[in-house]
């Protein structure tokens, strides 16, 4: 060491600087790394990504190699820094190398390089990956040694070594990707993926169409009241009963009333003919499930029953699938019948609308985790039955009670409304 020139010390020690940098730099690319992008990448066939990935498949030795070939440079950086200080300086230059080596390294060959590597892992961990897998062949018998000691002291800490690493994600974790997926992703179908994700949270209840609403086919009226039924209907499916929907006996398909084109007087014996048998499914059915039931079962449209086995209304495909795309009308707002936009920006909402409905058509936040109607919500909060002209202020809308019919509430107005205080987000405000 004492016949080497300065010049060339100083030379080995910035080669050495540079290798700590770029075992610095190849640690934190690698491991910052997006798994899911690097798996999309390998399908591509990217060289790099193939490269990185079969390191990958074997973090621990990874780290060690990294590490063997870190802690290398650095001590014999160390070394050769001191010797040129004692040079340089004499015996103070056993003070000042390790001052000076510090700064260095942490500047040039740990802080920089790392940060550079977080900002552009692929850019920095695709290139570094070609020494990497040659110095893993050069040092395997080192790596391997280390490897299997340090496993030994993890397993004696009551650790698994192998499967700590999933890259498995939760829909809780799916939906914060999707969340965070910004402009990557259309919004329509970043709307959808999350709707998606959502069938599960909704029950077949939750977007039924009540039994009050429901458009049928009563046998028990007269043929020509039944003809009159089936032609002012726009629905594809008609559900057949007797007296009331929990006497229900099928559906009729509009398409196969085009098998009575040709009879003259059409009479209650041949619709019978043209009925399908009944499909009932239970009320509390996540939405998911019935989807590929109905796939399953090649159905479009059920009969909800509750748990006493009483009809409480129906359900179609369409409605789970205008529940995953979103309603095919332009403005919901202005399309149901329940809600009623007004001139000064309020809205004129029927009791019996649902929550969801109102929510989806208004883009609005009111509670779904309690009673499904409008009327439901609004008794529930009051605890009683109001009379009409009595407004209530719910977190973020207001609501004023116009008409109240048999012990229900009929019609409402309502608006959105920022609150004032903290209080008025959590407390619900009743006045006249």
């Amino acid at each position: 060491m004492e016949e080497t020139s300065l010049t060339v010390l100083l030379g080995v020690l910035v080669f050495l600087i540079l290798m700590s940098a770029y075992f610095s730099s190849s640690e934190t690319a690698m491991m910052a790394l997006n798994r899911y992008r690097l798996r999309h990448l390998i399908k591509h066939n990217h060289r790099g990504a193939i490269r990185a990935g079969k390191l990958l498949d074997q973090p621990d030795r990874l780290i060690g190699l990294i590490l063997i070939g870190n802690n290398l440079v650095n001590f014999i950086a160390a070394s050769v820094g001191t010797a040129i200080a004692v040079r340089l300086w004499g015996n103070l230059g056993f003070i000042l190398a390790p001052v000076l080596l510090t700064i260095i390294v942490l500047v040039f060959a740990e802080v920089t390089p790392k940060t550079i590597a977080a900002l552009y892992p692929e850019k920095v961990a695709y290139p570094s990956s070609l020494l990497l897998i040659v110095l893993m062949k050069v040092f395997y018998p080192a790596v391997w040694m280390i490897n299997k000691v340090s496993n030994g002291l993890v397993r004696l800490c009551g650790l698994k070594v192998e499967g700590g690493n999933s890259l498995h994600l939760t829909k809780e974790e799916l939906r914060t990707v999707l969340d965070e997926s910004g402009g990557l992703i259309p919004r329509k179908r970043h709307g959808m993926l999350l709707n998606i994700l959502d069938l599960e949270k909704a029950t077949v209840e939750d977007i039924m169409v009540p039994r009050n609403e429901v458009v049928g086919i009563d046998l028990d009226d007269d043929i020509d009241e039944i003809l009159e039924t089936i032609s002012k209907s726009s629905h594809t499916l008609l559900p057949v009963f007797k007296k009331d929907l929990n006497e229900v006996i099928g559906f009729l398909h509009m398409r196969n009333m085009s098998k009575l084109i040709d009879i003259e007087e059409i009479n209650k014996a041949e619709l019978m003919q043209l009925i399908e048998e009944a499909y009932f499914v239970p009320e509390s059915t996540p939405l998911h499930t019935q989807l590929f039931k109905f796939q399953n079962n090649k159905k479009r449209m059920a009969i909800v029953v509750d748990e006493y086995g009483d009809v409480q209304g129906i359900i179609t495909i369409e409605d789970i699938l205008e529940e995953i795309v979103g309603n095919f009308t332009t403005n919901l707002s202005e399309e149901t019948d329940d809600i009623h936009p007004q001139p000064d920006g309020t809205y004129i909402i029927d009791g019996t609308a649902t929550v969801r409905e109102i929510n989806k058509a208004l883009d609005w936040d009111l509670p779904i985790d309690g009673p499904k109607t409008l009327n439901g919500l609004l008794t529930e909060m009051l605890e009683m039955i109001p009379e009409k002209n009595v407004c209530v202020r719910l977190p973020y809308h207001c609501a004023e009670i116009l008409n109240v019919q048999d012990n229900a509430i009929r019609t409402v107005k309502m608006w959105a409304q920022e609150p004032s205080t903290a209080e008025e987000v959590t407390q619900q405000t009743l006045f006249t």
